[in-house]
């Protein structure tokens, strides 16, 4: 019951656009970098305003070199694909086309299984704990070292994504699951929206098994090169002081007709322990259903977005915050 009240205290207080601008002004170490990207991008706002894609003009010779009409040429004549195994290299040229790629066994059993003891450990000793949701840990990189540093900062996948998006990644945020988000298909650009946009990339890991009854990862392919879908498409019932209490659904029922109108198809992602799937910025995706009663489906997302861009969550208009040393060394750049 407290919990449930709880949450239902929570997601009041978070339609209101004042309490980001509060929670901004607490937090303005973790702003500091975005002084410099406002006057690069000409936002004519506080760093603590809310800000939102409606601020921001599109410009098409700003996508990621790997959304370019060319893509693969320049991908497949780069002089570092080279240097990757056949075996990435065929993945990085999925990515181009259908908007992932998948490393199987990337991470060792040895780092699997120290994960999960620590996340246990964290869990019961009440260093982490659900988000409002009851199935998201957030950020438990910053108190759990395994996660943090042969997970989220592992120099190998950090090298990897900064390949793939042309520019240099900064870790931004894990998500720890136990059991499957069942979350309906959605696109992390709407949560953590870049401009310019596509600047975004997201990395999920098994911690365990990962099959047809706890709840996988669904995923449509070539979903990535549809329009981005943003506040101002779709009926998200926003106003200048407030997020429209159904907001998410609005947008999640808005995605689900975009993927009967273009008859995509899902993909599921069966997977072992240290198996990742690495997704681009407007990659649809969500959690299938759970169908065996009790089944846990332990794993890890890492979501990262690069140097020299604005990221915002589009959906509530306010602006990402930085851990504080990262904001600042940005800010000098």
């Amino acid at each position: 019951m407290a919990n449930s009240i709880r949450g239902t205290l929570t997601r009041l207080i978070r339609q209101f656009k004042g309490t980001y601008v509060l929670n901004n002004l607490l937090h303005a170490k973790q702003l500091k970098h975005n002084r410099r990207l406002y006057k690069k991008y000409r936002v004519g706002k506080s760093i603590y305003a809310p800000i939102g894609s409606q601020d921001f003009k599109p410009n098409a010779s700003e996508r990621p070199w790997l959304d370019q009409d060319n893509a693969l040429d320049r991908l497949r004549t780069n002089p570092t694909f080279a240097t990757f195994s056949p075996d990435i290299q065929r993945e990085l040229e999925r990515f181009v086309t259908d908007g992932y790629m998948i490393l199987r066994g990337f991470f060792p059993q040895g780092d699997i299984q120290s994960a999960n003891e620590e996340i246990d450990e964290l869990l019961s000793d009440r260093k982490v704990g659900f988000h409002y949701t009851g199935r998201k840990i957030l950020q438990s990189y910053k108190v759990a070292p395994t996660i943090n540093e042969r997970f989220f900062r592992r120099p190998e996948l950090l090298d990897l994504l900064s390949f793939i998006m042309g520019k240099r990644v900064i870790p931004f945020q894990t998500i720890n699951f136990i059991q499957g988000s069942e979350q309906r298909a959605h696109s992390d650009s709407i949560h953590m929206t870049t401009q310019p946009l596509g600047y975004l990339i997201a990395c999920w890991v098994a911690l365990e098994p990962i099959h047809s009854g706890n709840g996988p990862l669904i995923y449509y392919p070539g979903s990535h090169r549809l329009p981005y879908v943003l506040s101002a498409d779709y009926h998200s019932g926003n106003t200048a002081f407030t997020i429209g209490a159904n907001s998410n659904k609005q947008y999640e029922d808005a995605i689900e007709k975009l993927i009967e109108q273009e008859e995509l198809k899902p993909e599921i992602f069966t997977a072992e322990p240290g198996d990742m799937l690495i997704w681009h910025a407007n990659l649809l995706h969500g959690g299938s259903g759970i169908t065996k009663e009790g089944a846990t489906r332990k794993s890890l997302v890492a979501h990262y977005y690069t140097e020299d861009v604005i990221c915002y969550h589009d959906m509530s208009q306010r602006p990402a915050l930085l851990d504080p040393e990262v904001s600042e060394r940005l800010a000098q750049k």
